[in-house]
């Protein structure tokens, strides 16, 4: 979806949608942190029923943070996970459910996507770690010492992938911690918590939004149930439109822009700027390792995009005068989410037609409207396109292909121009510091108590090496101690091998960036295709379909438009219904043009469902070789091993074809698609070579429903628990009792589903604690059992009966001009 431009799109395009997150702190008392008691009302005078958290916005950010240096144990990724969540569970306080969804085993057509995403992190990460080495080696020359490599279990960030050791340990890792909130969190005991895993087959937003749909128009749901949904992913917006829940709320962090995130230019510290700086050390972990205070990092604010503003805003926008049918703002919001799929989506190419940044939404809407009369009628039905008013509709965006690409190319010669008048300035000097500093640019130096602060050596006004350390060592001798000035002098190499880390670190980005800039190559990648010069069409479909003769050419146009029509009838139903096929996914790397969609109506679009991929079989689709340590020894021979059936799935290195993009990640990998057949009979052969870890983690499971014995619902899993004490562990597994009419009303809060028995204890006395430094939980006082959805029913694309809508909230001020 274009992620963060869809959202800076939408926060720009109605500002009225967004509203920045009211948040209450913790606060220290005589230096005891007295946490915040979220049982109280929420602050942001909004009370939610429900959170759900995509947790894999969270897993990333704690896996490899941006504002501090990256954890090296699971243990420390784990903690910040912990705390995270709190943050979260603060801001919205849910009174019924918490719902924690990790991204399981996707459809073949994300694992398309997901695959060009790992062999990109395993192949910048190779290059990242070459560039590295010569860096340090450079410093080691100058004299300048580094703290050496440590050891990470976090270095390989494609460990976040279902099947994999990681996401098992995660798995046990978030029951913990859930057992240890029920249990002591007085906000948390209300609320049923329920934990969909990586074993747990879908991705975690579409988990989250099945859960929602299934739960719709049934007997005793809640029509004006709350719901707020934490992510980072754009489509989550087109997700929770598609509910047609009006009181829905997206909760996100603001995306900082450079500059914004408040360092101290004296300390190099966040949180602060310099006329607020105390001269503080920063707080290390580690011989050598300088974190930021947990007090001090800024963290970073949050807002909430409420989902009925951005109704009430379409409907204002999509006012269209003497239309021949009634306005149904319901199907205008269908066809919103529909037109959004053309400009980008994780399952099909965006169109070379439309670029986001480019304004292409402001055009599909205006084409939208324009043409809504002559259409007869809406493009969607629910989860069905209306195949005829598409080809309509794209036909008309189309016909603005020409303009597009000619003032495309414009912009581009002018950017081209501008970056490489910008090069050769710098190359001539002219940017070059003046050597002389005006007295104002001096880093000020200033006392705090009897301890004398000043800028950080690494400032571009300071010397460093062993001439800096001289002068230092030289000063603290004068006057004090030699035994102080020795401490002193340490203190000092220490700081220096700190700030040359940090000095390592940006020079790295600064070398990867400049190497991935396509303006810096010395040979540039040519633009054979040359949109909007005459015959553009016809290089285009040479070019990246490889076609060689006219008939070939149409030959390859027509399958091309086939496969795109199925991609978005694939993306509607999924959004709608869920997964309509897990086998499916779109054939190619490009999309085709606007004005291609045509003779659509004589296409046969049909989905069989079939099965989603074991765990084990998803890496095998997505890893490249590099990450092959995270799957069992014999299917990593698969990978590695130059006499497998599969090696060519594999590739060491593939062509990225930068399609008219400035940056290397910008640009589209060109690799082999898996063939499914040939990977699932090779698989066979290895399955039996599986330990019982390891076919547990390769195992299909359901959801875990935890709630404190205090709950309602305890009593309902006891009683369940009791009945079934004589079964085998096979026979208790198939058991399932559907939540009844009066434990809906009374004890699940309007939940509806299945509960089933999890294997051994359901409430165990004694939870050992899985991370290392936090305490077991010794008088167990939360009850665990396996939640199943209900039966699927279909999705009645209109708000529910009872709903009772909120007060609108724009003001439109009208005048002459408008």
């Amino acid at each position: 979806m274009g992620v963060p431009a869809f959202y800076r799109w939408l926060a720009e395009k109605y500002p009225m949608v967004v509203v920045d997150v009211i948040e209450e702190e913790a606060v220290v008392i005589d230096g005891i942190k007295i946490p915040v008691d979220t049982s109280k009302p929420n602050p942001n005078n909004l009370e939610f029923d429900n959170l759900y958290l995509d947790m894999n916005g969270i897993i990333h950010p704690c896996f490899h943070p941006e504002d501090r240096p990256s954890p090296t144990t699971f243990d420390e990724v784990f903690q910040c996970m912990f705390d995270y969540i709190d943050r979260l569970f603060v801001m919205v306080r849910p009174r019924k459910l918490l719902y924690m969804a990790i991204d399981g085993v996707a459809p073949r057509a994300k694992m398309n996507q997901q695959r060009s995403r790992r062999f990109r992190a395993a192949k910048d990460a190779a290059d990242a770690a070459a560039e590295e080495e010569l860096l340090r080696e450079e410093f080691e020359r100058e004299g300048r010492k580094l703290p050496p490599k440590v050891e990470s279990q976090t270095c390989d960030s494609n460990v976040i992938t279902p099947g994999t050791q990681f996401m098992g340990v995660l798995s046990v890792a978030l029951q913990y911690y859930i057992h240890l909130r029920l249990n002591n969190d007085p906000g948390w005991k209300s609320t049923k918590v329920i934990l969909s895993d990586a074993n747990v087959p879908g991705e975690g937003e579409h988990k989250i939004m099945s859960y929602i749909r299934l739960q719709r128009n049934l007997p005793g749901y809640d029509p004006n149930t709350r719901h707020c949904l934490y992510g980072l992913d754009a489509d989550l917006i087109m997700l929770a439109l598609a509910t047609h829940e009006i009181h829905f709320s997206i909760l996100r962090e603001v995306v900082f822009t450079p500059g914004q995130q408040g360092k101290c230019f004296l300390c190099g510290q966040m949180g602060h700027l310099a006329a607020d700086c105390e001269g503080k050390a920063k707080r290390k972990a580690g011989e050598f390792d300088e974190k930021g205070d947990t007090e001090v990092v800024a963290k970073k604010p949050y807002q909430f995009l409420n989902i009925w503003t951005l109704r009430e805003y379409l409907e204002y926008e999509m006012r269209i005068p003497n239309l021949p049918f009634e306005m149904d703002l319901e199907c205008i919001v269908d066809d919103f989410i529909f037109m959004c799929f053309f400009v980008g989506n994780d399952f099909l190419p965006h169109m070379p037609t439309l670029e986001i940044r480019e304004g292409a939404i402001n055009l599909l809407m205006a084409v939208y409207k324009k043409e809504l009369r002559s259409l007869g009628g809406y493009l969607t039905d629910g989860s069905q396109p209306n195949i005829s008013r598409v080809e309509h509709f794209i036909q008309a965006v189309g016909s603005y292909e020409d303009k597009i690409f000619q003032k495309r190319a414009r912009l581009h010669q002018r950017q081209a121009e501008r970056i490489k008048r910008d090069k050769a300035q710098l190359k001539r000097g002219d940017d070059a510091e003046p050597q002389v500093k005006p007295e104002s640019l001096v880093p000020v130096t200033r006392f705090h108590g009897s301890r004398l602060a000043s800028g950080p050596s690494h400032s571009p006004y300071q010397q460093k090496g062993s001439e800096s350390r001289g002068r230092k060592a030289a000063r603290s001798s004068s006057g004090a101690s030699v035994g102080a000035a020795i401490v002193e002098a340490e203190n000092s190499l220490e700081t220096e091998i700190c700030e040359n880390k940090e000095e390592l670190k940006t020079k790295l980005k600064e070398v990867l960036r400049e190497k991935s800039d396509a303006f810096n190559s010395e040979n540039p990648e040519e633009d054979k295709v040359k949109l909007g010069e005459p015959g553009w069409k016809e290089r285009y479909y040479e070019e990246k379909f490889s076609a060689q003769t006219a008939e070939e050419l149409d030959c390859i146009r027509k399958d091309v438009v086939l496969r795109y029509t199925e991609g978005l009838c694939w993306v509607m139903r999924y959004y709608y219904e869920g997964v309509c096929s897990w086998q499916w996914f779109y054939p190619y790397h490009y999309a085709p043009f606007a004005s291609d969609l045509k003779d659509l109506d004589q296409l046969n679009i049909s989905f069989e469902l079939g099965s989603p991929f074991k765990p084990f079989n998803q890496l095998l689709g997505v890893f490249p070789a590099a990450s092959s340590h995270a799957l069992p020894e014999h299917y990593r021979r698969l990978m590695t091993d130059p006499n497998s059936p599969l090696i060519d799935f594999y590739p060491s290195d593939f062509e990225v074809d930068m399609n008219g993009k400035r940056y290397a990640w910008q640009g589209i990998a060109k690799l082999p698609f898996i063939d499914e057949a040939r990977l699932l009979a090779e698989v066979a052969r290895l399955e039996h070579t599986l330990t019982e870890e390891e076919v547990r983690r390769n195992s299909i499971m359901f959801d875990m429903l935890f709630v404190a014995l205090s709950h309602p619902l305890s009593p309902y899993i006891f009683s369940l628990n009791d009945r079934c004490k004589q079964l085998t562990d096979k026979e208790r597994a198939e058991i399932k009792e559907q939540l009844d009419s009066r434990a809906r009303a009374t004890c699940s809060g309007g939940m509806n589903g299945y509960i089933s028995l999890c294997a051994g204890d359901p409430c165990p006395p004694i939870f050992r604690s899985p991370v290392f430094g936090m305490e077991d939980i010794m008088d167990n006082q939360v009850i665990c059992a396996i939640y199943i959805l209900p039966d699927a029913h279909k999705h009645i694309t209109r708000p529910p009966p009872g709903v009772v809508f909120p007060k609108k909230v724009l003001i439109i001020l009208f005048s002459p001009c408008h």
